[in-house]
C-alpha cells in the first residue's frame, strides 16, 4: 500500500482540529421533549459527527439495534414510544463506547436500572471524561506522527510511515479496551474473592 504523505497529514491536522473543538452535548442539551424513534436516529448523527461515514451508516444507529438495546435491557424503555433525555444519554454513553467495550460490560459499567438523577451525574462525568480523553488522544497521535506531521513533538514511538501509524494505532486499541476489561471485571472483588490467587497466598505468608 502507499500513502500521500501530504494527504494524510492534512486528514490528521483536520481531525486534530475537528476532535478539539467537539463536545458531547451537556445534559441539559439534550431534548427531553420525547422524541420518536427515527428523531432520535437523526438527533445521534448529528452528536456523533466525529465518527466516520462508515460507523454512521444504517448498520450503526437503527430502530432495530435500538429494540435491541431495550430488550435486552441495556437501557431503559421508552415511554409510549418515545424517548426523553435518559434516553438518549444512554444511547451517546452506548455508541461512544462500543468501539472499545462489549455491550455486556457497557451494561455492566451503566446499568439500565439507574434513576435519573445517577444517569445525570454519570453521563455529566462521562462527556467530561470523553473530552479530556480526545485531548490526550491528540497529543499521542501527534507524538506519534511528529515525522508525518513535520513538527518537532517526535517520540522514540514516531514513526514516518502511515502503515505503522495504523498498526500502532491498532495495538494501542487492543490494549485499552483489555484494560478497559479487565478493571471492569474487578468490580465489588478483592485479593479473596477476584483478585491473584498468588498474590493473596504471598500477602498470607508475610
Amino acid at each position: 500500500m502507499n500513502y500521500d504523505k501530504a494527504l494524510v497529514a492534512g486528514k490528521l491536522r483536520r481531525w486534530e482540529t475537528y476532535l478539539n473543538n467537539y463536545r458531547l452535548p451537556d445534559w441539559n442539551q439534550i431534548p427531553d421533549l420525547g422524541l420518536y424513534m427515527e428523531q432520535v436516529i437523526s438527533l445521534l448523527r448529528q452528536y456523533l459527527d466525529y465518527l466516520p461515514p462508515e460507523l454512521k451508516d444504517e448498520v450503526f444507529i437503527t430502530s432495530a439495534t435500538i429494540n435491541n438495546y431495550v430488550r435486552t435491557k441495556i437501557m431503559p424503555e421508552p415511554v409510549r414510544k418515545r424517548y426523553y433525555r435518559v434516553h438518549i444519554a444512554y444511547l451517546l454513553v452506548i455508541c461512544t463506547l462500543k468501539q472499545g467495550l462489549s455491550i455486556a460490560l457497557i451494561r455492566e459499567l451503566l446499568p439500565a436500572t439507574l434513576t435519573e438523577p445517577e444517569v445525570q451525574t454519570f453521563y455529566t462525568s462521562y462527556a467530561a471524561r470523553h473530552t479530556l480523553s480526545a485531548s490526550f488522544f491528540i497529543e499521542q497521535v501527534r507524538g506519534v506522527a511528529g515525522p508525518i506531521l513535520d513538527h518537532a513533538d517526535a517520540t522514540p514511538f514516531s514513526t514516518a510511515r502511515t502503515e505503522e501509524l495504523i498498526v500502532s494505532s491498532a495495538i494501542i486499541g487492543g490494549f485499552s479496551r483489555l484494560l478497559a476489561e479487565k478493571l471492569l471485571l474487578l468490580a465489588d472483588k478483592d485479593l479473596s474473592n477476584g483478585g491473584s490467587i498468588e498474590k493473596l497466598q504471598n500477602q498470607e505468608s508475610l
